[in-house]
C-alpha cells in the first residue's frame, strides 16, 4: 500500500512539474522567439491591434460602434461602454452582444442615431458602421466600410480618393486560406498608416 502511495505521489509531482512548468515556460519561450509580437499582445504605440479602439475624429477611419454614440461609455452612469450588454448588479458587462432583437425599440433608435450620425459626417454607412459587433471589441472592418468614409476622411485630411483608396486596397487582408472568413482591414493598422501619408 505504502508502495503504490508513493508512486502516485511521485507520478503527480513528476507530472506537475513536467505539465505545470517545464511545458508552460516552454511554449511561452518558443512564442516569444517565433512570434514575438503576436505573444505580447499584438501592441503598436497607438494600441493593440486585436482590440477596437475609439475612432471619432473625422480625420481617421472609424470601425464598429462598440464605444461611441448611443454605445459611448459613461461612468458617471456606470457605463463601461462597448455593447453595454449584460447588467450584473446594476453594471453594465465589458464584451458581448447586446442580445436586443429585431422588435427592439432600444436597438432601432439606436442604429437611427447612428446612421443620423453617419450622415451628419458625409458617409452612408453600411450595415457594419451602424451596427455593433458580437464581442464588442471588434478591431476590423471590412474593405467597403473603409471605401464609404472616404469622402469624411478627404474632407477631413485633403488626401485624395484616389490615394485613400490606394491605402485601403494595401491595409486589406485577404480570407485566411484564401477561402475562411471575408477580407478585412485592421482599423488601428489602417489610421497607423493614414497618419504617415498626413
Amino acid at each position: 500500500m505504502i508502495l503504490h502511495l508513493r508512486r502516485s505521489f511521485t507520478m503527480a509531482v513528476i507530472c506537475l512539474v513536467v505539465f505545470g512548468f517545464v511545458y508552460a515556460f516552454a511554449g511561452t519561450g518558443v512564442a516569444q522567439v517565433f512570434f514575438k509580437f503576436q505573444a505580447d499582445g499584438s501592441i503598436t504605440s497607438h494600441g493593440s491591434t486585436l482590440i477596437g479602439q475609439n475612432w471619432t475624429s473625422p480625420k481617421f477611419f472609424h470601425g464598429r460602434p462598440d464605444d461611441f454614440g448611443p454605445y459611448a461609455a459613461n461612468p458617471k452612469k456606470s457605463i463601461s461602454g462597448g455593447d453595454n450588454p449584460l447588467v450584473n448588479n446594476g453594471v453594465s458587462g465589458e464584451s458581448g452582444a447586446t442580445n436586443l432583437g429585431p422588435r427592439s425599440k432600444v436597438l432601432l433608435a439606436d442604429t437611427e442615431a447612428l446612421v443620423t450620425y453617419w450622415h451628419s459626417m458625409g458617409v452612408n454607412p453600411t450595415p457594419d458602421l451602424v451596427t455593433t459587433s458580437g464581442s464588442g471589441y471588434d478591431p476590423d472592418i471590412s474593405p467597403q466600410d473603409a471605401l464609404v468614409q472616404i469622402p469624411m476622411v478627404t474632407k477631413a485630411t485633403g488626401i485624395s480618393p484616389s490615394r485613400l483608396r490606394a491605402l485601403i486596397s494595401r491595409q486589406t487582408h485577404g480570407a485566411q486560406f484564401g477561402f475562411l472568413g471575408a477580407s478585412y482591414i485592421d482599423v488601428l493598422q489602417l489610421n497607423e498608416a493614414l497618419a504617415k501619408m498626413e
